[in-house]
């Protein structure tokens, strides 16, 4: 019986966040959504989830803090240096062969993923033709994004992550060491975009040649995994790239047959010819 009123509290209190504010997580994986939810009543201080939504309803300023329990704000640079490895050895030569390119990633978080790709673009030459387009739901994700400052305390792994991508110099070379935080160069901002979309509610971003979009989709059910697919294989040219996280694929996804595998140990398809 508590397990199903809790049930019905999440339904309303998703249902109330969507009303209210125009954030939609109805179709998230509901075990995932659940625990986040849980974890945001304990560490808030609510008795129930119906008392959150209350005051999330009629206090506004707790929005943001509700919205950094329900978005996944956990990524590191150069995370999983394979698929770094990967787009240094296959991907990129094959994108030299465009005049300019666009780069969606999607689902930014606080920025580590777009900063990795531009530092793999500088050092592959292909930085001066691109621009990035960082997306995701949370406000204050994106400022931290776009002002690129991490720990000094994280930059070990991150270093250690872009020397096994394949790295061409130090990952020292982006970035200067401040008060124990490293502040990584404006030079690279300035092929940035941060930009608010959902991929739940919005529609295509833009068109782009490659779509980076890691360890988001796996908080989706199947139903919106398959929009969010839809989107990216709109947004992508005949022959544009899509790059997913290890434990994502496009295997059960209605629009699978729109894709071939560019290297499928690494989650990365092409959208086909025709």
């Amino acid at each position: 019986m508590r397990d199903s009123l809790e049930d019905l509290e999440i339904q309303l209190l998703l249902e109330a966040l969507f009303q209210r504010y125009h954030y939609d997580f109805r179709h998230y994986a509901r075990a995932s959504i659940k625990r986040r939810l849980q974890q945001a009543r304990d560490q808030m201080g609510y008795p129930s989830l119906s008392a959150l939504q209350a005051d999330v309803l009629h206090q506004p300023t707790l929005l943001p803090r509700l919205l950094g329990y329900l978005t996944v704000q956990v990524s590191e640079m150069f995370r999983d240096p394979g698929y770094f490895r990967a787009l240094r050895e296959t991907v990129a030569p094959y994108l030299r062969t465009f005049p300019s390119l666009k780069v969606w990633v999607a689902g930014c978080s606080h920025g580590e993923e777009v900063y990795s790709l531009a530092i793999l673009f500088r050092e592959e030459g292909l930085f001066d033709r691109t621009m990035f387009y960082a997306t995701d739901i949370n406000p204050e994700a994106l400022r931290a994004a776009e002002a690129g400052i991490y720990p000094l305390d994280r930059i070990r792994k991150f270093s250690e992550n872009h020397q096994k991508s394949g790295g061409r110099s130090s990952l020292s070379d982006y970035y200067t060491a401040d008060y124990g935080r490293a502040v990584f160069d404006k030079s690279l901002r300035s092929r940035m975009v941060f930009s608010d979309h959902s991929l739940v509610t919005d529609a295509v971003f833009a068109e782009v040649q490659l779509v980076s979009c890691r360890n988001v989709m796996i908080y989706f059910d199947r139903g919106l995994q398959d929009r969010a697919i839809g989107l990216f294989r709109d947004a992508l040219p005949r022959g544009g790239v899509l790059g997913l996280g290890s434990k994502e694929s496009l295997r059960f996804s209605r629009h699978a047959d729109a894709f071939t595998d560019m290297v499928a140990s690494e989650k990365i398809y092409r959208k086909r010819a025709t």
